[in-house]
């Protein structure tokens, strides 16, 4: 029998703008049938608890799996850091020892999240954050959470957290890249992308 892996919780972003996509949100787009946040939600069975940070999705919210929660960061379209410090704030009390930051809209999550979890079973002094094709990605990562919510903290001490880079969000946490498979990261930023990603373009 396989020993468990690493007890986590995930902190989902699904509220951006999705300007170079006329405004349709990237949640809902839909691939072989299901919804990208379905998707997401599915790869992220083995988490504690998820939190999903944006608007609550008509009609499917109850269905997710996971049964995940949903807060929005305030206000609004603040920027990727100030959705993973609401996200990671509606987690508290009883955090897991890790959390995972992940996009709603990377159709291959389910293949990039075991490579995090088995690099965490091996070394757990630092965060892990997916290099893809030579790419730092922060929304692609599985940070301890003593020192997300210690930079978090620093970072709120000093204001707020609004249009803030996720560099500077990220600034104290100590990380280790992890090479993983070309494309795993991918994301859906314009409609060429959906089109490349299989993703149905209306």
């Amino acid at each position: 029998m396989s020993e468990p892996g690493p007890r986590f919780d995930a902190v989902v972003l699904a509220g951006g703008r999705s300007s170079r996509l006329g405004g349709v949100p990237k949640a809902g787009l839909l691939l072989d049938g299901e919804t990208l946040l379905h998707r997401t939600c599915a790869a992220l069975d083995q988490a504690a608890r998820i939190v999903v940070v944006g608007p609550v999705p008509a009609g499917i919210a109850a269905s997710l799996p996971g049964t995940p929660s949903f807060v929005r960061e305030e206000p609004p379209f603040a920027g990727p850091a100030a959705a993973v410090v609401a996200g990671f704030a509606a987690l508290d009390p009883g955090r897991s020892p890790w959390c995972a930051v992940v996009a709603c809209d990377m159709p291959r999550l389910k293949e990039l999240l075991p490579l995090l979890l088995a690099e965490a079973s091996t070394d757990k002094r630092a965060s892990l954050v997916a290099v893809d094709d030579g790419r730092d990605q922060p929304l692609a990562a599985l940070y301890r959470s003593a020192d997300l919510a210690a930079s978090i903290g620093a970072v709120l001490a000093r204001g707020s957290a609004d249009n803030l880079s996720m560099r500077s969000l990220l600034a104290t946490v100590r990380s280790r890249p992890v090479p993983v498979p070309r494309g795993t990261t991918y994301d859906v930023d314009t409609w060429n992308d959906a089109r490349a990603l299989g993703v149905d373009v209306p």
